[in-house]
């Protein structure tokens, strides 16, 4: 084995193949998932679920407790996005894309504090703060409860949190040996700029009807 590869790969030496292959796939679906919600495209609910499913059984096997809450919060949040996506009055969207109000920046903020305090309880709880990772976890953790609850009602600020996010997950995955995810992190991050260019683009020119 080569030292490159040892270095990236040598982690999944004591991985069994079952858990390899639900990475592997739970990879594939999250990218779908992140590029279909860069089209704005309602599928990426369902591909999104799927890829969620998968990482909450991986994250809590690797001590992650704040991002595998995280998921199975993505699979709750999915439903109400796809919802929330699809309603419309005849042909035109009751939903498109729009910024952040200031009243919705409030809930905003509430949801981050609140999701720190929660996931700093789950790790007390569980007696986990045993490392640094654990910190950048909740941090992280809070950032993408945001992320994500923006992105279902559709606002343009979702990708901010999912790029700082992403960004900070890359070494944090490859830390913990998650390779496969670092590299999938590193995607999410360039696919969440170019979403954010491509959600503006909507904004600033709204289709006439509904696309989804």
């Amino acid at each position: 084995m080569s030292p490159v590869f040892e270095f990236f790969f040598g982690p999944y030496l004591d991985y069994s193949w079952i858990d390899i292959s639900i990475e592997a796939i739970g990879v594939l679906f999250g990218f779908l998932s992140v590029w279909y919600s860069k089209q704005n495209k309602i599928a990426v609910f369902p591909t999104g679920m799927l890829s969620t499913g998968l990482f909450v059984y991986l994250l809590w096997k690797a001590g992650l407790l704040g991002d595998m809450l995280i998921n199975a919060y993505y699979f709750v949040m999915s439903v109400y996005g796809w919802y929330f996506w699809t309603r419309k009055q005849g042909q035109i969207r009751l939903h498109p894309i729009s910024t952040t109000t200031a009243k919705e920046w409030k809930r905003a903020s509430f949801l981050f504090i609140g999701t720190l305090l929660f996931v700093f309880a789950v790790y007390t709880y569980w007696e986990r703060w045993t490392s640094w990772t654990a910190y950048v976890d909740t941090f992280t953790t809070a950032l993408f409860f945001v992320g994500m609850w923006l992105m279902a009602k559709r606002k343009i600020e979702n990708w901010i949190f999912w790029i700082l996010g992403d960004a900070i997950s890359i070494p944090l995955y490859f830390y913990k040996g998650l390779t496969l995810t670092s590299i999938q992190f590193v995607g999410f991050t360039l696919l969440a700029l170019w979403g954010y260019q491509s959600w503006k683009k909507w904004y600033n020119n709204p289709p006439a009807t509904s696309t989804v």
